[in-house]
């Protein structure tokens, strides 16, 4: 068992995204999170005012220092926001890491979180070194434009692509996971009512989770969709909007 995950990510203030959702989570299923925020912001339930990228230098020193001490194999990324950020990130990253992206393009209440550059920028450098992408499908959209979601499937190099309709759906919330460019499975669930802060930081963090408790990547995605889907069940509402996962359920 790999008992730790490394994660970048960015500091959400109201906890129920970002650094703080991941570490909640990954320590839900016994493993230890080494924790890395790429990004300082100004946010609440309601709506992300400003983000302040943390120095990509910095960034680099903590991944150096990490490594000299402890052996890293499984990394789960979130929100960056500087091209510098995704350039150090992915210089770093070699062949004994399994990486799964979380491809965080736009908030949940639709604001911009990474520029044009920065994603063409992670496309070139640090999706050749992903392994399992969990994009919604307007991320989809952006990371492969103006192609049908097979085709855009295709047109992506990461190994495993788990593709999430939740932004697109009205009744039924699809999830669809792709090997190698073929789908192998669906997993469907009736969507909430509501609006839920956090959900996707969740799901990749229990992915990783799993998979660093070396399970099959399809079932380690089965299970971090169900468990997640559970957290929105017992979700906690802690300011005017969004929901809060509950990453402490059962």
């Amino acid at each position: 068992m790999l008992d730790r995950v490394l994660v970048l990510s960015g500091l959400d203030p109201c906890g129920g995204a970002g650094i703080a959702a991941d570490i909640e989570t990954i320590n839900q299923f016994g493993v230890t999170p080494l924790p890395i925020v790429t990004t300082l912001t100004v946010q609440n339930t309601q709506r992300v005012e400003s983000l302040h990228a943390v120095d990509h230098q910095l960034i680099e020193k903590q991944l150096n220092s990490l490594q000299d001490d402890i052996d890293i194999n499984i990394i789960k990324i979130g929100l960056l926001s500087s091209v510098e950020q995704i350039s150090v990130i992915a210089n770093w990253i070699d062949e004994a890491h399994t990486v799964i992206l979380d491809p965080i393009i736009k908030a949940s209440t639709t604001d911009e979180l990474l520029t044009k550059q920065a994603v063409e920028v992670l496309k070139k450098t640090l999706l050749p070194k992903v392994h399992i992408l969990t994009p919604n499908v307007s991320e989809l959209e952006i990371l492969a434009p103006g192609l049908d979601e097979q085709a855009a499937i295709d047109s992506l190099p990461c190994e495993w692509v788990l593709l999430t309709t939740t932004d697109v759906s009205e009744q039924m919330i699809e999830h669809r996971l792709y090997h190698q460019g073929e789908l192998l499975e669906r997993f469907s669930y009736h969507k909430l009512p509501g609006q839920y802060h956090g959900s996707g930081c969740t799901l990749n963090s229990a992915i990783s989770a799993l998979i660093a408790s070396k399970l099959d990547v399809n079932i380690a995605v089965k299970r971090a969709l169900d468990y997640t889907y559970q957290t929105l069940l017992n979700a906690k509402r802690i300011g005017k909007i969004q929901y809060h996962p509950n990453r402490a359920t059962p």
